[in-house]
């Protein structure tokens, strides 16, 4: 557990004293208030009450130990792709993905006004995103564990020429000048986002579905040509395909893999029993209503 600093701790407070005294409403996340998981918590249920937690760990944590009923974590962003390490913290939660939400990243550059802006503050992610920009005004990107903490540390510090990239509305939560809004690099800037709880809840009958797994296939030739066959027979479209390696060997593989469609339709069946019997290990992560369309 990490600390931050004064100008969010006191938010942080009051945010999760509201979600901890109705569980059945809160929905944690990593981050400081404002941040983009704060911004994908509100968007994806109005009536939730976020939960500001330090690290994707303290997030999974308050859900598992019971303290919330639900967290809402980035797994992939479409200019710089799978978030760091969620294909480890996932299968090893215990819990089950249940929503999926769609975020449109943007970004802006806030300070105290202390001098002109030579660096600025953010997640790596959010750097990453604003790199052309920041080298053609010659800014200096300094990595910090998220963008609205940034933003509260800028707040906090007497550094001339320190700035913060973070949702343009973080400048009025942290009283810092927007100096710039929109400076990410691409405007299809968008991250996913799963909410995670401590038991399944498969959509409704006739309601567009995801489902998500985790496998690991043989260590033979054609292991994983094999492994997917099924998906190809059966007609159901796999929508994401990631590898991974486990355990430091270099030999070892799992997949995160994302479909359209859920257990229960005979040809997903006939498609997870498939790669069932062609994989060493087969874990499902959960089945959940479609937040955008897929094919």
């Amino acid at each position: 557990m990490g600390s931050y600093s004064a100008s969010a701790q006191h938010l942080v407070d009051t945010m999760r004293a509201a979600a901890l005294a109705a569980p059945a409403r809160g929905l944690a996340f990593q981050g400081a208030p404002g941040a983009n998981s704060d911004l994908a918590a509100r968007e994806h249920d109005a009536d939730a009450l976020p939960m500001p937690c330090y690290a994707f760990q303290d997030a999974i944590d308050a859900v598992r130990d019971g303290r919330v009923d639900r967290a809402i974590i980035p797994i992939e962003n479409s200019l710089h792709g799978r978030v760091a390490d969620i294909h480890f913290l996932l299968p090893e939660s215990g819990l089950s993905i249940v929503g999926e939400h769609f975020l449109r990243i943007r970004h802006g550059l806030m300070s105290r006004n202390l001098g002109p802006v030579t660096r600025a503050m953010s997640h790596e992610q959010a750097l990453g995103q604003c790199r052309h920009w920041l080298r053609a005004h010659h800014i200096s990107p300094v990595a910090h564990s998220d963008t609205a903490g940034a933003a509260a540390w800028v707040a906090d510090s007497d550094e001339v020429g320190l700035a913060a990239i973070a949702p343009p509305h973080a400048a009025e939560l942290y009283g810092l000048t927007l100096h710039e809004a929109g400076i990410e690099d691409a405007e299809h800037n968008m991250t996913r986002f799963v909410v995670l709880a401590r038991e399944p809840m498969p959509p409704p009958a006739g309601v567009a579905s995801m489902t998500t797994f985790i496998f690991e296939v043989k260590n033979i030739p054609a292991a994983l040509y094999k492994a997917l066959g099924g998906f190809a027979t059966n007609g159901v479209n796999m929508t994401k395909l990631e590898s991974y390696q486990v355990g430091g060997s270099f030999a070892a593989t799992k997949f995160y893999a994302d479909i359209v469609g859920a257990p229960g339709d005979e040809r997903v069946d006939r498609a997870l029993e498939e790669l069932d019997f062609q994989t060493k290990s087969l874990s499902l992560l959960g089945t959940y209503p479609q937040a955008r369309p897929r094919p």
